[in-house]
């Protein structure tokens, strides 16, 4: 694979780079920026689970929750209020896999204010995810539809649609992953192109505003959009067995 960054020019570097190389049953494998950035997304993930965790078992609930707890509060009931409102009674089987789904693809996207490439700006961490969906749409359709419901659907309305019906199904991993790196990537290209390629004068209070939107404003929708349509896919795989 090889150091495959690209520099347009001066500080200008938004592309994968390979940090360093083994040999593994010689094959040259390559540790990567996204590597290192997905190890410490999911790291601060694991911390946050372990404090809170330990701030609900310290918890009194005799004294107001600190600030802390209310965060995690906040999230929890926001999480399980978006879950339940949109799998209804089968929102218990899939929260665990949304909410950390939702979590990771958060951070992910976010993670451009820490410094760090955003892991879901590789084409590499947004497809796996979206094959996982994908597997778990199936996966349902097979248990609660049965192989008589899932053959009727392909051939719905006419046994001529079962072409058009399967690349509608293989698509969905397609456009899942493609949506979500495909707004993740743009915006760390613009910012890398900001601060490359402009005057130090003007990169003064202005990427702040600009890390607001890309990172944080647009991180939360492409968020909220990859778990709003995994759950409405799963939601109609189930249909209403």
């Amino acid at each position: 694979m090889g150091n495959t960054a690209l520099l347009l020019s001066g500080d200008v570097d938004f592309m994968i780079k390979g940090i360093f190389s083994y040999n593994c049953f010689g094959n040259e494998v390559w540790i990567t920026t996204t590597h290192v950035c997905t190890l410490i997304v999911m790291l601060i993930l694991i911390g946050f689970a372990v404090c809170a965790n330990r701030a609900i078992k310290k918890a009194n609930t005799d004294e107001a929750p600190g600030a802390f707890l209310n965060i995690v509060e906040l999230l929890v009931d926001f999480l399980d209020g978006v879950i339940n409102s949109t799998m209804g009674k089968n929102a218990g089987k899939f929260v665990n896999y949304i909410c950390t789904l939702f979590l990771f693809i958060f951070l992910s996207n976010i993670s451009g204010i820490l410094g760090l490439r955003p892991p879901t700006a590789d084409y590499g961490v947004t497809f796996p995810l979206g094959v996982i969906t994908f597997s778990l749409i199936t996966f349902n359709k097979f248990k609660h539809q049965k192989v008589s419901g899932v053959i009727k659907g392909l051939c719905d309305p006419w046994v001529f649609w079962i072409p058009i019906n399967l690349i509608g199904d293989f698509a969905v991993p397609i456009s899942l992953s493609l949506r979500l790196f495909a707004n993740v990537l743009s915006g760390t290209v613009m910012m890398a192109l900001y601060y490359g390629l402009l005057p130090i004068f003007v990169k003064i209070g202005i990427p702040a505003a600009l890390h607001i939107y890309f990172d944080l404003f647009s991180g939360a929708i492409q968020t909220y959009v990859f778990c709003m349509l995994t759950m409405t896919y799963v939601s109609d795989a189930i249909g209403t067995d």
